[in-house]
């Protein structure tokens, strides 16, 4: 699980996994897994990650756009929260992609939206199987560092998931469910489903292994974290005081997160009035996202992935917000 092709400088090498009977839980980054060497000059290194993060039909640009130029610009409303990291932001204004325009092919703006966000291609207009895009910028990294870590990219998504149909204008359903492509012809589906997420992150073997020890698990109602627990306690004697607590932090973190998705599951919260909620994804869409971000946050934590995009709807979603006061449809 953690033995093995260590460092002479490392205590315990950075891919370590706790393991247990359908498990392989990757830890975040401990000091005893730094080479001595870099912490005593306090230059160890960590890996660049990329995340794409899709807001469909636009925001309003009033409460959107920074006030001023430069390192003293001021907060608009909705990035107001992202303050206290402003040391730690660029924010740039003035982009524009060329290809999401119609450029004569007439209606489809949500389509073409979505399709080009990652892409910066023009999207063959068509409903059938000769779609036509180009590869995703995110996929274009993954192709160059995505051997790296233990999955080439993440695709999450709060909403369905469709690669053919009919969709805007008649454009496919394949340009508006899916951001990232790799290649023309090519989507990557996201997954919705936190719960196929979780076990994606946390749950090891084959397919058949993972759907059994997940039941075995819901039998007993025990935790992902009961099956490794035994190699938590033989990795726990080897670290100091502060990659304990650290460690002891970061279970805690993955156990709350795998209790909010039984929550969620059971949950009976209302719908509003047209909405239907594909299966296994749970009916709140704040919490709905709230869990995917946190999945998100925890992949790259424990370096599993460096690349990700979030589809927080499809362009063209009619979704309404009833906790907003507006509980039709956005588009009505």
């Amino acid at each position: 699980p953690y033995g093995g092709g260590m460092s002479k400088n490392l205590q315990i090498p950075r891919r370590t996994f706790l393991r247990g009977l359908g498990t392989a839980i990757a830890l975040p980054t401990l000091e005893a897994m730094i080479p001595a060497r870099a912490q005593a000059t306090g230059k160890a290194e960590f890996p660049t990650r990329m995340a794409f993060i899709y807001i469909p039909n636009g925001v309003i640009q009033e409460n959107w756009n920074v006030k001023g130029e430069g390192k003293d610009y001021q907060f608009s409303t909705i990035l107001k929260p992202l303050a206290k990291h402003r040391d730690d932001l660029l924010v740039f204004s003035g982009l524009a992609h060329d290809k999401a325009k119609a450029n004569g092919d007439g209606a489809g703006d949500h389509a073409r939206a979505n399709a080009t966000f990652l892409t910066g291609c023009q999207a063959r207009k068509t409903s059938g199987a000769n779609i036509k895009l180009g590869v995703s910028v995110d996929q274009i990294a993954a192709q160059k560092i995505g051997d790296q870590t233990r999955l080439t990219s993440l695709e999450l998504s709060s909403d369905g998931v469709r690669l053919s149909g009919r969709c805007d204008s008649g454009y496919s359903c394949a340009y508006q469910f899916n951001l990232a492509w790799k290649n023309a012809s090519t989507p990557m589906p996201p997954e919705s489903n936190p719960k196929a997420v979780f076990d994606r992150l946390f749950a090891g073997g084959s397919k058949k292994e993972i759907d059994e020890n997940k039941q075995r698990r819901e039998r007993y109602r025990k935790s992902i974290l009961d099956f490794a627990l035994e190699d938590a306690k033989r990795l726990e004697k080897k670290l100091g005081y502060t990659d304990k607590r650290k460690l002891d932090e970061y279970l805690d973190s993955v156990r709350e997160l795998e209790k909010r998705i039984e929550a969620m599951a059971k949950s009976n919260v209302s719908l509003p009035e047209g909405f239907n909620v594909p299966a296994g994804k749970p009916r709140d869409f704040g919490a709905h996202v709230r869990l995917m971000s946190d999945m998100m946050a925890l992949a790259f934590q424990t370096d599993s992935t460096r690349i990700a995009s979030y589809l927080l709807a499809h362009d063209g979603d009619n979704r309404s917000y009833p906790h907003l006061g507006v509980r039709q449809g956005h588009h009505s």
